[in-house]
C-alpha cells in the first residue's frame, strides 16, 4: 500500500544578511534628510543672503509648526496600517468652532460668546469628535479609511464654509494667538509645544506598550489581536488622538496667520504625507519613527522657504511636493524589498 503522508513542509528562513541589509536600507532612508537638510541649508545661503539668518530660520521653524502637528496625527495613523484624509479639514472646523462660540454675531460668531477658556476646549472637543467619528465608521463598522476620511474630509469642509458664510474669522480674543505669538529664547511656543508632542511620541513608540501596539497592529492586525491587544479600542484611540493633534495645529495655524478663513488647512493633506512618506512612515503600516516624520517636516518647510525666497511660484512648489512623494515611494520600494497596495 502507497504511502499517502504528506511530505513535510519546509521552513522558509529569510537570511539574517537580508534581515539587516533591510533594516539598514530603512534606517538610511530616514538617516539621508539630515545631509539633504545640511545640502539645503547650503544651497539656501547661495540662494539668498538672507536665508540663514536667525529670522528667516525661526520663520521656517514657525511656519512649520502646525503642519508637525498634523504629520504627528498622520503618521500615527499610518503606523496602524489606515488612513485619515480628514485631518486638513479638522484644522479648519475645530478652531472655527472655538472662535463662532466666542464671537459675537457682529464679527460673524453665533452670538453665544462663550468664555474663552470654554472655547479653547470646544476646539480640542471638535477634534476628539471628529477622529472619534471616523474611528467608529473605520474599525467598528469595518469601513475602508480612505474613502470615509475623503468623505469626512468633504463634509467638514462643506460645514466650515457654511458655518463661516464663506467669511474670514478675525478679532477672536488674545488666547487665539498664543502659540503662534508667545516666544521663549525667541522661538514660538508653537515650535517648543510640536518639538515635545514628537519627543513624547517618539518616547511612546519605542518604549511603551502602547507605541508596541501601534506597531504590532500595523503589521498584522489579525496576529495582534491574539497576541493580547485590544486592537479596536487602541485603533479607536489613535484616531481621537489624531484629531485633537489636528486641532491643535488647526490653533497654530491661526495664531500663525492672524485669522481663520473659510479655506484654512485646504490641500494641506498632500504635504502631510509629502512629510510623512519622505519621513519614512510606510503607508503599509507598522513602520516609521517619529525622527523620520520630523526630518520629513524640517525638509519640506526648508524646501518651501527656499522656493518662495527665489521668487517660485506657488503651483510650482505644488508639483516639487508631488515629485517628491513619488521619489519616496520609489525608494521605499527599494529599501523594503516589497510591492506596495
Amino acid at each position: 500500500m502507497a504511502d499517502t503522508q504528506a511530505p513535510p513542509v519546509k521552513q522558509v528562513r529569510v537570511p539574517e544578511a537580508r534581515v539587516a541589509r533591510t533594516v539598514l536600507l530603512r534606517r538610511a532612508r530616514e538617516l539621508a534628510l539630515v545631509p539633504a537638510l545640511l545640502l539645503l541649508m547650503v544651497l539656501g545661503a547661495f540662494v539668498n543672503d538672507s536665508f540663514l539668518t536667525e529670522r528667516n530660520l525661526i520663520s521656517i521653524l514657525g511656519a512649520s509648526a502646525a503642519l508637525a502637528m498634523v504629520v504627528l496625527a498622520e503618521s500615527l495613523v499610518l503606523i496602524t496600517g489606515k488612513f485619515d484624509l480628514s485631518l486638513e479639514s479638522v484644522v479648519g472646523i475645530a478652531p472655527a468652532v472655538g472662535a463662532l462660540l466666542v464671537l459675537p454675531v457682529a464679527q460673524s460668531g453665533w452670538g453665544t460668546e462663550f468664555p474663552v477658556a470654554l472655547a479653547l476646549l470646544a476646539i480640542l472637543v471638535a477634534g476628539a469628535v471628529v477622529g472619534a467619528f471616523n474611528g467608529v465608521l473605520v474599525v467598528k463598522f469595518k469601513l475602508n479609511a480612505f474613502i470615509v476620511t475623503l468623505a469626512m474630509l468633504i463634509v467638514l469642509r462643506g460645514l466650515l464654509v457654511g458655518a463661516t458664510k464663506g467669511k474670514t474669522l478675525f478679532g477672536m480674543p488674545d488666547s487665539f494667538y498664543t502659540l503662534a505669538t508667545t516666544t521663549f529664547l525667541n522661538i514660538p511656543m508653537s515650535v517648543w509645544l510640536a518639538a515635545v508632542a514628537f519627543a513624547v511620541t517618539g518616547f511612546v513608540l519605542k518604549y511603551h506598550r502602547i507605541g508596541r501596539s501601534l506597531y504590532a497592529i500595523g503589521g498584522n492586525a489579525d496576529a495582534a489581536g491574539p497576541a493580547g491587544i485590544r486592537v479596536e479600542r487602541v485603533m479607536l484611540g489613535v484616531f481621537v488622538v489624531a484629531g485633537v493633534l489636528a486641532a491643535v495645529g488647526g490653533i497654530m495655524q491661526t495664531g500663525y496667520v492672524g485669522a481663520i478663513s473659510a479655506n484654512q488647512g485646504q490641500n494641506m493633506i498632500f504635504t502631510v504625507f509629502a512629510a510623512a512618506v519622505i519621513g519614512g512612515i510606510s503607508l503599509d503600516g507598522g513602520k516609521g519613527t517619529m525622527f523620520g516624520a520630523l526630518t520629513g517636516v524640517l525638509l519640506l518647510g526648508v524646501v518651501q522657504n527656499l522656493l518662495t525666497l527665489a521668487q517660485v511660484p506657488s503651483f510650482w512648489i505644488q508639483a516639487i511636493y508631488g515629485g517628491i512623494i513619488l521619489v519616496a515611494l520609489m525608494i521605499a520600494r527599494v529599501t523594503t524589498g516589497r510591492a506596495q497596495d
